[in-house]
């Protein structure tokens, strides 16, 4: 087997559980190999560190799979996968959750959502691509769903030198998969969807608006497929509203609404968020409860101060038209803007509204999303319950 060496200096991050090694920080790589395949890894002074699988094209050029010295095999991954199924079962509901996630549960770059009966899988990385198949056997062995689709169709995938490609893995199903969340029906788009069809990390964040969209009216922005704005009306809202810049989401969404037997309760409109907060402003509009589920506003360190603009004007333009004494549900999955950062964006927008803001919980991603401590990567999704007063 080959062996990476990590320069000197560069050993503490692997040492305390960190995943990547990046290119920058190898030394030299001994051996013969083939990318995609599985190396050792050694410290300065030839210290075993570890084994991981190898991309010498792609930045993050190893991705450690284990710390100790043993084979990466099949049952290798069954123990892995295991692992992570039988921890979903603990603290998810299992009918729909993230099954498997990557660096969170030991299997880098590998990503399993399960929507009720069908899994949607992604190999993001060379390494774990070259396990596919096995991969596939044991998800269908452990977890034994009706079928499996692959969603490889996202750029990061040409970085490692893998084409863009989805379709079916296991059987051959309907790709519009109905699944409940916290009561809600929704109809999966596996095939088409974002991602892989619908964001779970929310589920729990969702379930906690219960209180605060009670009899209320209610805006949703950046609605995506209606999974906020269902749930407020699910919970007793008496009027709700989901904007988001996609027709194709909006249609998504009103098909949703109807699914549950809410289309005369929540509405939804194709437009642009920034536009209509300043509308609702200017014409003299006002909420008791408005949602902000933004996509990520950057996805690289050095687009932070962007970012930074675009979240404080959301929210300084959603506190100035809700009721005194009405709520905001404010989120954001980048992860370069952490928590600290975000809660300054928060107060700074408070300040320039001139609104006084009340923080009522503080929430970050459901549990099927578990947070790798040695790694700050695995840890994006941010929720504050604020009232506005």
């Amino acid at each position: 087997m080959a062996k990476a060496i990590i320069s000197k200096g560069k050993e503490e991050k692997v040492e305390y559980g960190h995943p990547w090694v990046f290119k920058s920080d190898i030394s030299a790589i001994q051996g013969n190999f083939t990318p995609g395949d599985v190396i050792d890894v050694f410290s300065s002074k030839n210290r075993f560190l570890g084994r991981g699988y190898v991309n010498p094209k792609s930045q993050i050029t190893i991705r450690m799979l284990t710390y100790e010295q043993e084979e990466i095999n099949a049952d290798f991954f069954y123990k892995r996968i295991l692992a992570a199924w039988e921890y979903r079962k603990k603290v998810a509901d299992p009918a729909s959750c993230r099954a498997v996630f990557a660096e969170s549960d030991f299997l880098p770059a590998l990503i399993v959502d399960k929507f009720s009966n069908i899994l949607v899988v992604q190999t993001l990385a060379l390494g774990i691509d070259c396990y596919k198949s096995q991969i596939v056997d044991i998800l269908d062995e452990i977890i034994k769903p009706e079928g499996i689709y692959e969603r490889n169709d996202v750029t990061v995938r040409e970085l490692e030198g893998l084409e863009q490609k989805k379709g079916y893995l296991k059987g051959n199903f309907n790709t519009q998969v109905e699944m409940i969340e916290n009561g809600v029906k929704f109809l999966v788009d596996v095939e088409n969807g974002q991602k892989t069809g619908f964001f779970l990390d929310q589920k729990e964040n969702r379930a906690a608006i219960r209180p605060f969209v009670r009899n209320a009216k209610v805006l949703d922005c950046f609605s995506h497929t209606g999974s906020f704005a269902l749930h407020a009306g699910h919970y007793g809202a008496k009027e709700v509203l989901g904007i988001d810049i996609s027709e194709h989401a909006v249609a998504c969404a009103e098909r949703n609404a109807k699914l549950n037997g809410l289309e005369n309760v929540c509405r939804f409109e194709a437009a642009n968020t920034f536009d209509k907060l300043r509308e609702f402003y200017d014409r003299g509009e006002s909420f008791d409860t408005i949602i902000l589920d933004p996509p990520a506003f950057t996805k690289t360190r050095s687009a932070v101060e962007g970012a930074v603009r675009g979240y404080k004007e959301i929210n300084l333009r959603a506190m100035k038209i809700i009721q005194s004494g009405g709520f905001l549900v404010t989120c954001s999955c980048s992860h370069h803007v952490n928590q600290d950062l975000f809660m300054d964006i928060i107060y700074n927008a408070a300040f320039d509204a001139k609104r006084k803001v009340r923080l009522v919980e503080y929430r970050s991603q459901a549990k099927d999303h578990p947070i790798l401590l040695a790694s700050e990567e695995t840890e994006y999704l941010k929720c504050a319950i604020l009232q506005i007063v």
